[in-house]
């Protein structure tokens, strides 16, 4: 769809599966991960395949957790599905990378427990308070819960950093220049400080002849009586319009950080609340908005984009629902020129192909929707493109062995990207040992009797004579087989670098 070669990727199919897929692709790259898992409020149904009751999870259980126990809680039963997941994630993460989980009290509290383990403790970097509905709810049996939370871990904590928030023109309204200072807008702010400070509690004398015999009761003047003379003479503090005032320090907007530190809490004012993610919905697909209880408004998720990537990173998504990560990341590149990537994963085929995938394409072709007197209104296209692929077959057994059925274009396609980082070029016909040519070298695949000799002293081991055979390449080669016959100086001589099948080839 779109730019296909834009590097974004959305997968159909069960995401610890295509973790475990897309991970020798993309291990150590991932900037940003987001998450909207199940919140296991008791009604939900999940379609993962390790289920408690399935053979994976069994053996999963017998093997980590220690016992097959019939009577695990709810709460287990989510930590026994996140926890594989959690892992591979963390994977995927560069070291500089975050995790941002959205997650209510359900299971807020087991979430923390298991991502310190996975993460530990040290790169936990905060929880957030999002205000995700903008009226209380009547029906509520207790208290109206009007707020999720999403928490943030770092890969390492040491190496994360976080952009600032663009600065409101609501915030710089607060700026003003009543003095005519040349230096710009300003705006007050106090002297005064509760913090302990040695200098700070002489008495002053305003312009007027007002005595102020010291800072307020419990505080301290933040700086030294000798500071506040050099701050007067350079026009820094403010007095007043008639020179009467208890002394203020002029902080100008020229001078401020040209952003704003994120806090902790995020109103739906700044992010949007789950009604406007609803109307989103409606507004691109119209009806789809009844398949999801609690979709996530795309401000919210654009806002994470801000804080944690830059453009030109990538960004992972492994429960994508209705494709809010990718319409965040594709609106955040329209706003800034970015060139950020996604990778969107979603189990349910029906909604991948109906809603995941179809509400990408609108948003990056352009979409008309009807406003509340039911006038057209056109929402123009923010551009990009992606691949849509349905996971299949994995390539190797639970030993690592390759499976016997896997046909020599499905490990080609492995091969060639594990190598190379790259797609399996377009003018590969399948029929031939020569995969492609990247960054200088050929890459060459021996496997399934592509020569049409499966003996070993030709076909899939690489000999003097196989290598006669295969099509003449003048640089270095890469070349993967079921052996090789040749010793190491030959090998180096020749500038073949050999890769033993399957030992050497990164297992998915």
């Amino acid at each position: 769809m779109g730019d296909p070669g834009s590097g974004n990727l959305l997968v159909q199919g069960d995401n610890l599966l295509a973790l475990k897929a897309l991970l020798p692709y993309y291990a150590g790259q991932v900037k940003c991960i987001y998450i909207d898992p199940p919140y296991n409020t008791g009604n939900e149904g999940w379609v993962y395949n390790d289920a408690v009751n399935s053979p994976e999870m069994r053996d999963w259980l017998g093997k980590v957790v220690g016992g097959e126990s019939e009577d695990l809680s709810r709460h287990d039963k989510w930590l026994c599905m996140m926890y594989p997941r959690l892992v591979l994630l963390r994977e995927m993460l560069r070291e500089d990378g975050s995790l941002w989980m959205s997650i209510d009290d359900n299971e807020v509290q087991s979430a923390r427990i298991v991502m310190d383990e996975i993460f530990g403790g040290q790169n936990f970097i905060s929880t957030i308070i999002w205000e995700k509905l903008y009226s209380p709810k009547s029906s509520a049996r207790h208290f109206s819960a009007n707020h999720d939370y999403v928490i943030v871990y770092a890969n390492n904590s040491q190496k994360w950093e976080r952009n600032l928030l663009v600065r409101s023109e609501e915030q710089d309204k607060r700026y003003k220049n009543p003095d005519g200072d040349e230096r710009g807008l300003w705006k007050p702010g106090g002297l005064d400080a509760r913090n302990y400070y040695s200098e700070g509690t002489y008495s002053i004398i305003t312009p007027s002849g007002r005595l102020i015999s010291g800072p307020p009761k419990g505080s301290y003047w933040r700086v030294s009586k000798q500071k506040l003379e050099e701050m007067d003479r350079d026009n820094r503090i403010w007095w007043g319009e008639n020179g009467n005032n208890v002394p203020s320090i002029k902080r100008f907007l020229s001078e401020v950080r040209q952003g704003l530190v994120p806090e902790t809490i995020w109103t739906y004012p700044e992010v949007g609340h789950t009604q406007e993610a609803k109307q989103e919905i409606v507004r691109i697909l119209h009806d789809a908005a009844e398949v999801f209880n609690t979709p996530k408004p795309t401000r919210l998720i654009q806002r994470i984009v801000h804080i944690a990537t830059n453009p030109g990173d990538l960004i992972l998504d492994s429960f994508a629902g209705s494709g809010t990560t990718g319409h965040a990341v594709l609106k955040q590149n329209d706003e800034d020129g970015g060139n950020r990537r996604f990778i969107l994963v979603e189990i349910d085929p029906k909604i991948s192909n109906d809603i995941t995938s179809e509400r990408l394409k609108r948003v990056i072709q352009g979409y008309t929707w009807q406003d509340q007197k039911g006038n057209p209104r056109q929402e123009e296209g923010l551009g990009g493109g992606f691949r849509y692929c349905e996971l299949g077959p994995t390539l190797f057994d639970a030993q690592g062995q390759i499976r016997e059925e896997v046909s020599f274009g499905d490990l080609a396609q492995h091969v060639f990207f594990t190598e190379t980082g790259e797609p399996l070029p377009s003018t590969c016909t399948m029929d031939s040992p020569l995969l492609g040519i990247s960054k200088g070298a050929a890459v060459y695949l021996l496997y399934n009797g592509i020569l049409h000799d499966r003996d070993p002293h030709n076909g899939n081991v690489l000999t003097r004579q196989t290598l006669e055979s295969l099509p003449a390449f003048a640089g270095p080669k890469v070349i993967y087989g079921a052996g090789c016959l040749l010793g190491e100086a030959a090998l180096s001589r020749l500038g073949i670098f050999f890769r033993q099948i399957p030992y050497e080839v990164k297992v998915s």
